[in-house]
């Protein structure tokens, strides 16, 4: 249970962050029954990470304290640089049958952790679809794949970030260069992974660890996964809920920062639709 009652499984947790350098956790939310989301996730901060939330299905309003305010929707990312500190809200909106997406957090470097937050609303029909083969289709969020590069440029962290569907009887293969960690996380169907003892079914995460490739097959069944693949910090971690620094004494600071309404040091035109006071503390 999340924000202010949202039911999610979280694929990796606090605690793995290191295994998954440069990635700190990735949460899958999604319910037919809207009890289970709608409460959302009122005006909480951030600092020092960037949240990517992807929508397979549903609607989310959100807003922020630099300015952001809209819904996304069915196929869309939010790409969400905290930076120095953000508050901000996402609210899932009541939908007929089932509402699902994801939330990936990426930790930011030591040098990028106090740079001037940004926010960018990639929509669907920006996002290619990519052909990777016979039966295997990509929806490519950030990095490159065939030839062809994702929408989210001028990253901090070098991040592949894709949707990868793989028709019945279908292989894929993807080669990542020396020293990235990658995973998968399985949405629907069944993925067998060279490597890997069985086959992998609907909300499993396999961890690639810092393997060069991913050699991924189908049975009848087909496949659909999320795939994050990027390239290691090889920094210290300290965790504070929704701040992540490198020291204690950070964050420290942040919290007491947040205490005396001094947290945000780039409030944006209007501050969006934020009207200030103190916010929750989410994932504590």
């Amino acid at each position: 249970m999340e924000g202010a009652g949202v039911r999610l499984r979280r694929a990796f947790p606090h605690g793995n962050e290191l295994n998954f350098d440069p990635f700190l956790l990735l949460d899958d939310f999604g319910s037919d029954n809207p009890a289970d989301y709608l409460a959302g996730f009122p005006w909480h901060p951030h600092r020092g990470i960037e949240t990517v939330t992807y929508i397979l299905r549903g609607a989310v309003e959100h807003g922020d304290s630099i300015g952001n305010s809209g819904t996304i929707g069915d196929g869309d990312v939010q790409w969400m640089t905290a930076g120095s500190g953000i508050i901000h809200q996402e609210m899932p909106v009541r939908t007929e049958g089932r509402t699902r997406g994801f939330q990936l957090w990426v930790n930011l470097p030591a040098a990028n952790k106090m740079m001037a937050p940004r926010y960018r609303d990639v929509r669907a029909k920006t996002i290619p679809l990519v052909k990777a083969g016979r039966g295997v289709e990509i929806r490519l969020i950030s990095g490159n794949a065939g030839g062809v590069a994702g929408p989210v440029q001028d990253l901090v962290v070098d991040i592949d970030y894709m949707d990868i569907s793989l028709e019945p009887g279908s292989s894929w293969k993807r080669d990542f260069p020396p020293g990235r960690n990658s995973f998968i996380y399985v949405i629907s169907g069944m993925a067998g992974i060279t490597g890997v003892e069985g086959d992998s079914g609907p909300e499993t995460l396999v961890s690639l660890g810092s393997s060069q490739l991913l050699d991924v097959r189908t049975g009848p069944s087909g496949a659909r996964f999320l795939l994050a693949s990027g390239a290691p910090l090889h920094e210290p971690v300290a965790w504070g809920g929704p701040i992540v620094m490198n020291t204690q004494e950070e964050l420290d600071l942040a919290f007491g920062e947040l205490d005396k309404g001094t947290f945000i040091r780039e409030p944006g035109p209007g501050k969006g639709a934020w009207t200030g006071g103190k916010p929750r503390f989410y994932r504590d």
